[in-house]
């Protein structure tokens, strides 16, 4: 049985999809104006994590993700930019989906867009207003804007448990009053186009729809009007997700979203990351200097509901844990390569470890005590590999290998090939922290080559100390076969 921390019940509480074995889920996607932050980044992790353990579990995911590609700040970019609005959404389209494939995050099976959706939107504010729950009033420039009407549907608040006077108050503070509007905390479904603006036909005149109802409205389209999980940042629960839950269950006799996820802030000293803020650092702002399964990693150290302190400090961790984990696959992979061990045979403390993760992902999708089975997974290979000729020994590596193989494949981790992997972040770790054309890189060249002389003049007490030096510089030195090759020195995970 799943249990899940469910926005709409304000707790956590056991998980029944509407149709056995099966379930729907949408997740609210990124408007499509510039490059996604790491905030972003978590929001799209945690709810690929969720799809592929909900898979692991058993059950088969129809999942939805938007794109909001007509919009305020769209047209206000492509304004600036002297360019169309698709050509600046078709971009920024084509980036997400790079940062979210270098991130490892599976595509949705749709990804419905606003602009291609407009015949179901205007055909659910109609119905909304039919029912008397929306009005329309004269735009600013001709036709006329749609509004929802709060005081008209007595349950709204239900996700945000604000109750009206609140979001009065609210609405107030946040912009000018307007007096076309019934009750100030009332919100567009429908606006009225402005000269200059991409704008669609309908009942009320040329126009766009407000943002909230583009959701509603795809959302009905790809899953039905009633399904089993929506998600989001916290940031959308007011008023985003309240207005799609109230506009949703105004335009159908149905349940909407039956169960509401909502993952924490990534956050910089304490105060959440966002664009609004300037305290921001792009995905890509971030791969240029760490690897995306580093990232990916650091992502799945919290429980998705908490707050995620974002720092290069937290991310050094994730690469050393990440590295180390990966190299010890490597050396497995290597030791079962030479054994010839045709089948897994079961290795009953692995298999304890698994059903322990597992058990995990159930509990409302519980990644940092996977992330805690993972490193006593690796605590059973040490004695193991040890003695790596013992039959019993190969037989619990090889288990303890799959084991963590699929748990990797959950949580998004460890792939294409451990050996791969370890060899890109070290890589990885060697660009940024003794970057090309440096004096760090130089000085590390410089004494490598000192050593190397030593060594060839067997003058073996000096190339020790030149060890020595490097090692406190922050480098570590392997002498193989090939030459000595040398790399960051990152530390015990």
């Amino acid at each position: 049985m799943i249990r899940l921390t469910n926005t709409l019940a304000r707790q956590k509480q056991p998980f029944e999809p509407l149709v056995p074995g099966q379930i729907g889920m949408y997740v609210c996607g990124v408007t499509v104006y510039d490059y996604c932050h790491v905030g972003h980044a978590r929001v799209y992790v945690v709810f690929d994590v969720i799809l592929r353990a909900l898979q692991r579990l058993g059950y088969r995911v129809r999942y939805v993700r938007n794109f909001t590609d007509v919009d305020d700040k769209i047209i206000a970019r492509a304004q600036k930019n002297g360019e169309s609005c698709e050509a600046l959404t078709e971009r920024f389209i084509a980036a997400f989906h790079e940062d979210m494939d270098r991130l490892g995050c599976q595509r949705p099976d749709e990804e419905p867009r606003v602009t291609t959706h407009m015949a179901e939107i205007v055909s659910m504010v109609q119905t909304i207003i039919d029912r008397g729950h929306a009005y329309a009033v004269a735009g600013e420039f001709g036709g006329q804007d749609v509004y929802f009407s709060v005081d008209a549907f007595p349950a709204y608040g239900a996700l945000s448990g604000r109750s009206q006077s609140d979001n009065q108050a609210g609405a107030s503070e946040r912009v000018a009053e307007d007096p076309r509007k019934r009750n100030q905390a009332d919100f567009a479904l429908w606006k009225s186009a402005k000269p200059g603006e991409p704008a669609w036909d309908s009942p009320w005149g040329a126009g766009r729809p407000g943002w909230h109802i583009e959701c509603s409205a795809m959302s009905c389209k790809h899953l039905g009007p009633a399904f089993d999980l929506h998600g989001g940042g916290k940031d959308l629960v007011f008023p985003h997700h309240e207005n799609e839950l109230a506009q949703s269950k105004a335009a159908n006799d149905a349940e909407f979203a039956r169960y509401w996820l909502h993952n924490g802030f990534v956050t910089i000293d304490s105060e959440k990351m966002s664009k609004s803020l300037g305290n921001f650092f792009t995905i890509r702002d971030v791969l240029a200097r760490f690897h995306p399964q580093v990232l990916r990693y650091y992502l799945l150290t919290a429980h998705y509901t908490q707050p995620l302190n974002f720092s290069d400090k937290a991310l050094e961790e994730a690469t050393r844990r990440v590295l180390y984990v990966s190299e010890r696959l490597a050396q497995a992979e290597e030791i079962l390569s030479r054994s010839g061990l045709m089948e897994c045979p079961p290795c009953a403390p692995a298999q304890a470890l698994l059903d322990e993760a597992l058990d995990a992902l159930a509990d409302d999708f519980n990644t940092p005590k996977v992330l805690a089975v993972l490193a006593e997974l690796m605590t059973l290979l040490t004695p193991a590999m040890a003695k790596p000729k013992v039959s019993e020994n190969v037989a619990t590596i090889a288990r303890v290998h799959e084991v963590v193989q699929q748990l990797g494949h959950v949580l998004g981790l460890f792939w294409p090939s451990p050996a791969g992997l370890a060899a890109e972040i070290v890589e990885s770790a060697r660009t940024r922290l003794f970057p090309p054309e440096s004096e760090q890189l130089a000085w590390v060249e410089r004494l490598v080559a000192e050593r190397t002389a030593a060594r060839t003049g067997k003058d073996f007490s000096r190339a020790d100390e030149l060890r020595q030096e490097l090692l406190r510089g922050g480098v570590e030195i392997r002498d193989t076969r090939d030459g000595t090759v040398w790399r960051p020195s990152l530390g015990e995970a």
